[in-house]
């Protein structure tokens, strides 16, 4: 009996090739739609599905391969003779191959403008139905859903040796493949219902590329994309000069990204290892690096930096002086992107940072599970503030404290960050207790801590630190309130002629 494939695809890339191959080798070929059409076009002996049905595609469409002459030819074990009975009795031939690949929904939910009623007619049903038949089998049939396997296909085909391993690798990808496509479906749908934490939590991923290593040489690590990208993210940049990122770069780069994201103004952010060691803001980008710069000139070094608004030349001069990582930016002026290619080893990035918007969920592994929590975009304005010392803070004070406020919720907890005309010069990261946090920061800063305002991710529940920040010359605190001790930091704060602003917000980062 001659060997039958089945081949239905919209991506319909070296389809024609593929089945002349196969035709070459002695398969009769079933197909439906637009994909016969383009075969019988090509020169290809195309055989109508609903032939073999007896049945006509109906429901626009909708209706045209879900039937047991197709499901029975895709499912039945060649080596069971029970299976071969049944066929033989109710007239099914076997299917041999099956080439499908589905309807295009995710470049449907992108498009715009797109309607609610055009994304529910491109689910394929049919078409997942069939790979899944195939793969099921895939002892006997070889499944085939990405046209960059034909021409391995074809190759298995020109050997008689046991192809088992292989046709099980297509299966698998095959799972993958619908596994993907029905995540991104239940995902559109929990977007329309708008339930936020489900009964069951599924995800999807892309890979962007494998890494070299991950955090350290002897880890292996890729990197994998959200499949449906409606914003500006780290996933979708531009990289114009530089070796690929890795690993730490990704992790560093996007903590950056995401500190970016609250400030509105000329706005310039380092970071090492996850956490902000410089943040400044100007009436121009090169004012707000060169804040950014000063705020921490040691910690700096090969660190990456982001910048909200196109690199100009003069921006360009301050970065390349030292040793920088990464830089990412909106743009690059000709002739700063000149003298930052200059240096070899700096990668440089093309992100539209004003268009970036923060993903809704944050997930963390752990062991056997997964956290899953809203992602910690609460803003704090004037009109929240509490005053609750007998010092009321100055104008001057209040913009530098909601500037030290956007920080520290970016800084590993627990957190200080000291901060003065618009510009961190302090920064206590991931200690394991808050005066540890302050005395680093405070360190830092040195004599620029007079006259210097104080933000901390979280309440006093000691007077500690209030008393650090006072012998260091600190003259106005931000902290969230609410500890059961909150009067005896208040109290300090009096006594030294502090003024303290709560805001109810605390912002644990661990």
């Amino acid at each position: 009996m001659k060997k039958r494939a089945l081949i239905s695809v919209s991506d319909k890339t070296g389809v024609a090739e593929f089945a002349k191959g196969l035709e070459a080798k002695g398969f009769e070929i079933l197909s439906t739609g637009g994909t016969i059409r383009l075969l019988k076009e090509s020169g290809v002996q195309a055989i109508p599905v609903e032939e073999v049905t007896n049945f006509p595609e109906m429901l626009d469409g909708r209706v045209k391969t879900l039937h047991p002459m197709i499901h029975g030819g895709l499912l039945g074990k060649r080596t069971n003779e029970d299976h071969r009975a049944q066929m033989e009795e109710h007239h099914i031939a076997p299917i041999d191959l099956v080439a499908v690949n589905l309807y295009p929904f995710k470049e449907t939910v992108q498009k715009s403008g797109v309607s609610h009623d055009e994304i529910i007619e491109n689910i394929d049903i049919g078409g997942p139905s069939m790979l899944r038949s195939a793969a099921k089998n895939f002892a006997d049939v070889f499944v085939v859903a990405d046209p960059s396997d034909y021409p391995s296909v074809l190759a298995a085909l020109e050997t008689e040796e046991d192809n088992y391993a292989f046709r099980q690798q297509l299966a698998a990808k095959v799972f993958r493949h619908t596994a993907h496509y029905d995540a991104m479906i239940a995902a559109y749908f929990q977007t329309q219902t708008e339930e936020v934490f489900p009964e069951t939590y599924t995800v999807t991923y892309e890979k962007v590329q494998d890494l070299r290593y991950g955090e350290n040489p002897h880890q292996q690590a890729a990197f994998y994309k959200a499949p449906i990208q409606h914003e500006a993210t780290l996933a979708t940049a531009n990289q114009l000069h530089g070796k690929e990122l890795s690993y730490n770069n990704i992790q560093d780069t996007n903590a950056a990204l995401e500190i970016l994201r609250d400030y509105s103004e000329p706005s310039a952010v380092a970071v090492k290892h996850m956490n902000p060691c410089g943040i400044g803001i100007g009436a121009t980008l090169a004012e707000a690096f060169g804040r950014t710069y000063e705020a921490d000139p040691i910690s700096i070094f090969g660190g990456i930096v982001a910048c909200n608004r196109p690199v100009d030349v003069q921006t360009a001069e301050q970065l390349s002086s030292i040793f920088l990582e990464i830089v990412v930016a909106p743009s690059f002026e000709a002739d700063a992107l000149a003298l930052l290619t200059e240096k070899k080893n700096i990668r440089l990035l093309e992100l539209d940072v004003s268009n970036q918007q923060a993903d809704q969920k944050r997930m963390t592994t752990v062991d056997g599970g997964v956290l899953i929590q809203d992602l910690d975009v609460k803003e704090v304005t004037n009109e929240d503030l509490e005053v609750v010392t007998e010092k009321q803070p100055t104008e001057a004070e209040i913009a530098d404290l909601l500037f030290a406020w956007k920080a520290v919720k970016h800084v590993k907890s627990n957190a200080i960050v000291l901060a003065k005309d618009a510009q961190t010069i302090g920064v206590g990261a991931g200690q394991m207790n808050r005066i540890g946090a302050a005395e680093i920061a405070i360190k830092q800063a040195g004599d620029r801590a007079k006259g210097a305002v104080l933000a901390s991710d979280a309440f006093f529940p000691m007077p500690d630190t209030v008393e650090a920040a006072a012998k260091a010359g600190v003259t106005a605190i931000i902290q969230p309130g609410g500890s059961k001790r909150d009067q005896d930091s208040i109290d300090v704060c009096n006594q030294y002629g502090i003024a303290m602003v709560t805001t109810a917000v605390r912002h644990f980062k661990h």
